[in-house]
């Protein structure tokens, strides 16, 4: 079996099909999930650990790359962004700032069911989550490493948001649908996909 790609973490266990599960029946998924509760947690022992996510969506720590999945998933599910941009894993004992090149995740694959504004719109990121586009994982565009490009919030708030940085393929798929405003629509919502002239890693 090849070795996947940073991009392309194995799904997790229990995880529906990206690829052939009906849209509806993701959304339903993706809306029972709940991570760990990290807004809530305010340890008292704050350092910092050596870990550095990539702008192509890999981990690393103290220089060598983390390649277990599992361990991915682990760390990103204890993720959380604080309100001055800082990225740190929080767990109810400590609370530790880590390095973000970009976002801290990348969207590798998006599904779409739906035409103009009666459109919904699926991500897979790479760490084999997925979220559905609207208003809870808006898409937005700004200046990252590669340019002005769209990103998804995962989640977190609009002042601390944790994004995903939409993959070459994905944002020319998405592009490939936008209208004459450059806007593509998910549950009802428009969102700007920004000039096919910009070239994302």
């Amino acid at each position: 079996m090849p070795t996947p790609t940073p991009t392309q973490t194995p799904t997790p266990a229990g995880t529906p099909d990206f690829s052939a599960t009906p849209l509806a029946a993701l959304t339903q998924w993706a809306d029972s999930q709940h991570g760990a509760p990290v807004d809530s947690w305010h340890p008292a022992h704050i350092g910092t650990i050596d870990i550095r996510i990539l702008a192509d969506g890999r981990w690393l720590h103290e220089g060598g790359e983390i390649t277990r999945p599992a361990m991915v998933r682990l760390f990103a599910s204890v993720l959380r962004r604080e309100g001055d941009g800082s990225h740190v894993l929080v767990t109810p004992a400590e609370q530790l700032t880590i390095t973000v090149d970009d976002a801290a995740f990348i969207a590798v694959e998006a599904r779409v069911e739906g035409v103009g504004d009666a459109a919904t719109i699926a991500l897979r990121l790479n760490t084999g989550a997925i979220i559905i586009v609207g208003p809870d994982h808006p898409l937005l565009l700004r200046d990252g490493p590669a340019g002005r490009l769209p990103y998804a919030r995962v989640r977190g708030t609009a002042d601390r948001p944790l994004e995903a940085r939409l993959a070459r393929p994905v944002y020319y798929a998405l592009a490939d649908l936008a209208d004459a405003d450059g806007r593509v629509w998910s549950n009802g919502y428009p969102y700007p996909v920004g000039d096919m002239a910009a070239d994302p890693a």
